[in-house]
Formats: structure tokens, sequence, C-alpha cells
């Protein structure tokens, strides 16, 4: 099934199912407000929801209405924990290389990860809107999983239990705030503002073949004003899975219901599949020619995000955002 959140009733916006061609929804009205409080009971909750999305697909749900991608909230607006991690190689060799940092030898064994921004998401046709262009506005087009409840120390095999739903997120970063704050000693802070989340989340059910040893096996498709940015391919080149870092989560402490985990940033080692975001490509050119042609983000740049199954139909719907400046 798939799940999505309207802008209304409140912070955590309301719950609707989705068909699966993203063109019509329901309220789940009596089943539960939010996807926060879904996932909260998610046992006894999800049969419930799938049953309405059966009705749904099948045009028998009372209530349905069109979609209007405008209206959409992220699925989760705010969310108690969202951690990112950087499973892909190729990134990490690109983007350290890029601001002369070696990859700690221990990543091949232990995943990166950072605490990102959860108190807030942008809906997947906001814009995102910063103070200044000088910060090296970028995006990351990423995939996410959402968890259960997640008791602490669980091992992979376990982990991948409670991976409940899956979405897409475009993780703004801001590039020339991250080494002054990496210098420091402490890890991000200013240089990563809050992200966008997909139109939708699914079951994982919901991408078939696709979703199998806890990966997604499809190209994250990027464009920037209209124009191709990259496809690499999520399965490939991810050094460690979902399971493994929900589990590399909730080593020291359990995970609360709604828990978000980020894979960074997909890359692959084949450059000609393009970038999803531009850091890698600006590293990418440098490495080529000398130096970077590709600015980063203006105000004024759309960006899009998608994911297509194999007849490519879209799985989570678009994130489409327009840059703009944030005036205070």
């Amino acid at each position: 099934m798939k799940l999505g959140s309207l802008k209304e009733g409140g912070r955590d916006g309301t719950l609707i199912v989705v068909s699966r061609d993203l063109t019509r929804a329901v309220r789940a009205t009596g089943i539960a407000d939010t996807l926060q409080r879904a996932l909260e009971d998610w046992s006894n909750i999800a049969p419930r929801l799938n049953a309405l999305s059966e009705r749904l697909n099948a045009g028998e749900a009372d209530g349905a209405f069109d979609v209007d991608p405008i209206a959409l909230a992220a699925p989760l607006p705010r969310a108690y924990e969202f951690v990112d991690g950087s499973a892909y190689l190729p990134h990490v060799e690109r983007v350290r290389r890029a601001r002369g940092a070696e990859v700690p030898e221990s990543f091949y064994t232990d995943p990166l990860m950072y605490q990102a921004v959860s108190a807030g998401f942008y809906g997947p046709r906001d814009p995102v809107r910063v103070p200044s262009e000088e910060y090296g506005i970028d995006l990351e087009a990423e995939l996410v999983v959402v968890t259960d409840d997640v008791p602490m120390a669980v091992t992979p095999e376990q982990a991948a239990g409670h991976i409940q739903l899956v979405g897409l997120v475009n993780d703004v970063s801001l590039r020339g705030l991250i080494p002054g704050e990496l210098a420091k000693g402490f890890g991000f802070l200013q240089s990563k503002p809050r992200s966008a989340l997909s139109p939708v989340f699914v079951t994982p059910d919901e991408l078939g073949d696709a979703w199998r040893d806890s990966k997604v096996h499809l190209p994250m498709l990027t464009h920037i004003n209209g124009k191709w940015f990259g496809a690499p391919e999520a399965g490939v080149d991810m050094q460690f899975n979902f399971a493994q870092l929900v589990a590399h989560a909730a080593r020291t402490r359990p995970l609360s219901a709604g828990a978000i985990v980020g894979s960074g940033t997909i890359a692959n080692e084949d450059t000609t599949l393009g970038a999803s975001c531009f850091a890698e490509q600006r590293t990418v050119e440098t490495l080529r020619d000398g130096k970077p042609s590709t600015p980063f983000m203006r105000f004024g740049d759309m960006v899009r995000i998608e994911m297509l199954d194999a007849n490519g139909n879209s799985i989570f719907g678009a994130i489409e955002q327009r840059i703009e400046r944030h005036d205070s």
C-alpha cells in the first residue's frame, strides 16, 4: 500500500491511503489520524489500512478524491528521529576527496551516520528556502526507510523485520558551511537544514522484486531545471543495506516507531549514470578537468527526484521543488 499525509489536521497532517497509480486517495478516518499513530500500533493498524487500500484500488472506497500534489505534506511531516547514513562508497570517496579528507578504514565495516533534522520536513512541492546562495546549495537524492519500534542491539536480520515503509528524500545540504562545521569535530548543524520527503511512502511489497536484500534495485532519477542530471542504480555499490543501517542506528539505543533511516546520496562507480548531488558532480569534473564547471544551485532552480518501476510508473511520486531565498 501507499500512504501519504494532507496538509490539514495539525502539525502531523492527516493520514491518507493513496492508490497505486497515485491519482486517488482516501482519508484513513476511523483507522488512524496520522501516519505516526499508525506506526505506533503497526501490527494492528496496517491490516486495516491495507484493506482500505484494496478497496481504493478497486474503485470501491467511500470518500475517495483526486490527489492534489500541492495539498500533500510530507508523509511524516515531523518525526521523532531521522538518522542519515552514507552507504554508497563512491559518493563517500569522491566527496571526501573534494575536501582533502580520506575515507576512514572503519567505513568498510561500520557505516557513517549522523543525526539529521526531524522536527519538520518539506512537503514534496514545498520550496526549499535558504538565506544565501553563498552557502553552496545542494540536493542529495536518497532513499529512506521507516521503522516501527526497534529494540536496542538488534541484529541486521532482526532489523529487516522492523522496516515497514520505503520512500525518497531530498536531503538538502549547504556545502559552503560543511567544511567549517566538520573542522570543529562535532558534526553537522547549520549545514544541514530541513529535507523534503516524497509524496508517499510505500510498503516494501509495493516494490515487488525490486526490494531484495534490504535494498531497492532501481535507478534514482534526478532532473535539474528539466534536464537529466543522473540515474544511478540504488541497488549497486551500496556498502551497507538498510537492515545493516537500522541495526547500526539501534546499536546502543532503541528506535521509536516512525524513525526514518536514510541511505545517503545514491552513487555508482559508473559515472556515466550521472550524479545525485552537485558535490559529487563537481568532484568528477575536478578529477577529469582539474576544476569543477557545474555551479551549486541558485534561487529559481528546480529539482525533481523520482523513482520509476520497470514499467515506467512513478512509485513514490516526485519530489519537485524550487530553490528560493529565505527573507527574514
